[in-house]
């Protein structure tokens, strides 16, 4: 009898929930961001010059990139560098932490780094040295930046969010991080910089989606970054074991790679990136699923694609 009186109402949910998924502006307004990235060069395009240095963003802004991904980390002296690791021996084949060292002190990076993306391939270039943020945003005054913090340091955060306001670029640079406790942070410093979802929210946003929740409920996040698992073990591991049996990957893939999620996001004005993406046939499926960008290692060679696969024009930013 319960169920038979709780069945209307549970259709009712389903299909109210199913018809909101396509119309989602009924009950929350667009986002409006100032730019729009399809193409999106990860650490300025690891794979074609030496990640992270002004060499690498300047051949990416050559390329047309539309956003730069970079990851800061903060010198003994307080100065905000660009780096991915806090331990120098990855990049630098020297062991210590960046945050134990001025500025001045910082050694060069290695002459051929591997892309960790792509491994067993290596990236080399003229430019070895860590920039600091402030380099960046004086070279690139207009270009969106998405800036990773990965360390738990308030004063890292503070700085970034100066150098930002400084440079009058709040609505170009987005906040960046897979922890909840420092994203909170960084809101707190600086609500006026859009962020994306952490990994607990994309969880959140998941189980949402898949309950039939999500058409309901606000969304502070204006970007969403995320991986596409079916490049795992096909261009790169992870340490996690249980990433290690395919049929893992294959379930992953089929739960984040959902068309209908990602179109529901974009029509909120929620942009969706998919990284990090290195061969054409990675870039057409992410752009078919309707990912708004793809971050990749080789700015040319996604630049080419766009060039050449005859994709419709994107929408221009909302203002």
């Amino acid at each position: 009898m319960l169920l038979l009186l709780l069945a209307p109402a549970l259709a009712a949910y389903l299909l109210t929930s199913l018809w909101l998924l396509k119309r989602p502006r009924l009950l929350h307004p667009a986002k409006r961001l100032a730019f729009r990235a399809r193409h999106v060069s990860h650490r300025g395009g690891a794979g074609e010059r030496i990640e992270n240095t002004m060499e690498a963003f300047r051949h990416a802004v050559e390329c047309g990139t539309e956003m730069l991904e970079l990851d800061c980390v903060l010198t003994r002296d307080g100065e905000v560098v660009i780096s991915h690791d806090t331990n120098l021996y990855r990049q630098a084949a020297v062991r210590g932490e960046i945050g134990d060292l001025d500025y001045q002190d910082l050694p060069l990076y290695k002459e051929r780094m591997e892309i960790y993306f792509y491994p067993d391939h290596y990236s080399t270039g003229r430019d070895r040295r860590i920039p600091r943020l402030e380099e960046v945003f004086q070279n690139f005054p207009t270009v969106p930046i998405n800036v990773e913090i990965k360390v738990d340091d308030p004063r890292l955060i503070s700085k970034v969010s100066d150098l930002v306001r400084r440079f009058d670029r709040e609505q170009i640079t987005v906040w960046a991080s897979a922890s909840d406790k420092i994203m909170d942070q960084c809101r707190r410093e600086n609500p006026s910089m859009p962020h994306i979802f952490t990994q607990s929210r994309l969880i959140c946003l998941l189980l949402a989606f898949y309950t039939g929740l999500l058409p309901f409920l606000p969304l502070h996040e204006s970007c969403l970054e995320y991986p596409m698992p079916s490049i795992i073990g096909r261009y790169y591991l992870l340490n996690n074991w249980i990433l290690q049996f395919p049929l893992v990957v294959r379930v992953l893939d089929w739960l984040l790679m959902q068309k209908s999620l990602i179109k529901h996001l974009e029509d909120r004005g929620i942009q969706v990136y998919i990284w990090t993406l290195n061969e054409e046939p990675d870039y057409r499926r992410a752009f078919q699923l309707g990912a708004t960008g793809v971050m990749t290692d080789f700015p040319t060679k996604l630049r080419h694609f766009l060039d050449s696969s005859h994709l419709p024009s994107p929408p221009p930013p909302l203002s």
